[in-house]
């Protein structure tokens, strides 16, 4: 295999690091334990969020442990790095719900039974039976206001607010790399750009609780934005979750289909783990022949498979290829309704019309004359269906699941009606 940091760099996953020598040299000696933390602040993560991991898992593929640490405490108080306002706090059953919905979707990612395998932690176990008195004493001392006051994420909110628990967040992130150093012998963190200040207290909190031979080290990662530098991860219909009930493989699929030629590259280094030479050679394809799509294809399937599996992979495929081709009838009602659910809709009563009369009131045709043209001509279809009678009448037949229906005119525009 290729030298993990020499790979790192290569699919610009290294920011910074507290000691790149160091941890060179760590590295080629032995294999380590390292972490990475994500706070439960809703019940899945989304695409953004696995950046770090992901790159915790091609250190795991170089024979490196993983430790996957889940916030049960710290997702209690909030993280201000990367925010201009107050987070609002969740209840502790809130919590408990978001820290089960990241486990399942750290598992569809990580090896657990391997040699190497990942471990999950959640500093709750530690954080949440320490008393106020004991977290000061033993903690808050180590930790000098003028260095917290140092830290981007709390100096750029002085102005504008910050209360004492969101200052706290720093120290109790350090405790929990101290305590994952003592108690499962992790010796690097891996974060995201904007946990640099986070991780670096980690550090100060191990040399002055630790022997001046004690090493750990940080490495963060860049953060993930578009070629013209807009922000990465967001599709039409918002966020890009991993959870299939939040964004549907098909439309997971999708989103990864529709990457930019400009972007598809560097999104193959950061989120697949494909070799570098296959890599070289989906690049050429873009410069080549962009409208194949192969990089594209290639960065969709892989997504896709990581983060559902194969049969959600196969099921996203149909339904792109049955769109592709018009043929809807290849698709079941829940396929339907995934792939359509975000093209215009109308609501409707469950009344039986003529198509002529249906169409005009649904708005896909603008007039009676034009919708006699449009289904003469075929250029209607239910459901897939051509629809090529203008006497036909639009009955509880052709409604799906008796609540919508799938109306196309054309090649291209598509109408969901929403039956009440």
């Amino acid at each position: 295999m290729t030298n993990l940091l020499e790979d790192l760099a290569w699919r610009g996953l290294l920011y910074q690091q507290t000691d790149a020598e160091g941890m060179e040299q760590l590295l080629n000696k032995e294999k380590i334990s390292l972490y990475c933390g994500v706070d439960p602040t809703a019940d899945s993560m989304h695409i953004g969020h696995i950046v770090p991991l992901l790159t915790l898992r091609r250190f795991q593929m170089h024979g490196h442990r993983p430790i996957l640490l889940v916030g049960g405490a710290t997702g209690m108080i909030g993280d201000p790095s990367g925010r201009s306002e107050e987070r609002q706090l969740q209840t502790t059953e809130q919590i408990d719900l978001n820290v089960q919905g990241i486990k399942k979707q750290m598992e569809q990612i990580f090896e657990f039974e391997t040699e190497n395998g990942a471990q999950m932690v959640n500093n709750r176990d530690w954080i949440g039976s320490m008393n106020v008195i004991e977290f000061l004493r033993d903690f808050g001392k180590l930790i000098n206001i003028n260095y917290m006051l140092g830290k981007d994420s709390i100096a750029s909110r002085l102005d504008t607010g910050l209360s004492f628990t969101e200052f706290t967040y720093t120290l109790i992130q350090g405790i929990d790399f101290n305590h994952l150093y003592d108690h499962f012998g992790c010796r690097v963190q891996v974060g995201g750009s904007d946990q640099w200040g986070n991780i670096t207290t980690g550090l100060e909190m191990i040399r002055k609780t630790h022997d001046e031979n004690t090493k750990a080290y940080g490495i963060t990662i860049p953060l993930v934005t578009k070629a013209d530098g807009t922000k990465f991860g967001k599709s039409a219909s918002g966020s890009v979750w991993l959870d299939a009930k939040k964004t549907s493989p098909y439309e997971f699929y999708q989103f990864w289909i529709n990457t930019a030629d400009s972007d598809v590259i560097k999104y193959l280094k950061i989120f697949t783990f494909l070799e570098r030479a296959e890599i070289e050679a989906l690049e050429l394809t873009v410069e080549n022949e962009p409208h194949l799509r192969k990089a594209q294809i290639t960065l969709a399937e892989e997504m896709t498979r990581l983060i559902h599996g194969q049969d959600a992979l196969d099921q996203a495929i149909r339904i792109s290829q049955a769109l592709f081709s018009g043929n809807l009838k290849a698709l079941t009602a829940t396929e339907m309704k995934d792939a359509f659910k975000d093209v215009p809709s109308v609501e409707m009563a469950k009344e039986e019309k003529t198509i002529v009369d249906f169409i005009v009131e649904a708005t896909v045709s603008p007039s009676k004359r034009q919708a006699r043209e449009d289904v003469a001509n075929g250029a209607i279809s239910i459901n897939g269906e051509k629809v090529t009678d203008v006497a036909y009448v639009v009955s509880g037949a052709d409604r799906l699941e008796d609540e919508f229906m799938i109306v196309r005119r054309g090649k291209k525009n598509y109408k969901m009606i929403k039956f009440v």
